[in-house]
């Protein structure tokens, strides 16, 4: 079984990143969608509201699971099984700096990256902007999927 890890802080998980995980599900058998939680960093979701947002979204799809982890990227690969990382570009600047963590995850354990283009539709959703129109109280609902999960 082909098993990959897309990770993450999804903060939130918008149609951009749902429309990755349906890539990915074209090379892989199954997919686990890692939440990370950084210590040094504070979201603006719950990481328990993030996870059950994701879950909802994908309930019907077995091919497809959730959980939290707080480690190396890597690490946590090696504790799931799975092979490879996934990430989504939207554009050069992502992928220069997605390349960079790609080889420098292979040079400590031997795990590839994959990457996928995102789809010109989703290309310009960005969770830093969809944070703050949810701050400001903008409908968000065009850019991520069942936004009344999260609250």
């Amino acid at each position: 079984m082909k098993r990959c890890l897309f990770p993450g802080s999804f903060d939130p998980f918008t149609k951009g990143h749902e429309a990755i995980v349906h890539q990915a599900l074209s090379l892989f058998d199954e997919v686990i969608i890692g939440v990370g939680i950084n210590s040094k960093k504070q979201g603006l979701f719950a990481t328990d509201k993030k996870i059950q947002h994701i879950r909802a979204l994908f309930a019907v799809n077995n091919k497809i699971q959730v959980a939290s982890f707080q480690k190396l990227t890597v690490e946590f690969c090696k504790e799931i099984g799975a092979t490879h990382i996934v990430r989504g570009l939207r554009d050069a600047k992502d992928f220069e700096y997605e390349r960079s963590i790609g080889h420098m995850n292979h040079a400590i354990s031997g795990i590839d990256t994959v990457f996928f283009l995102t789809a010109q539709a989703h290309s310009a959703i960005n969770s830093s902007i969809i944070r703050e129109m949810y701050q400001n109280g903008a409908d968000i609902s065009p850019f991520v999927t069942k936004p009344e999960l999260l609250v």
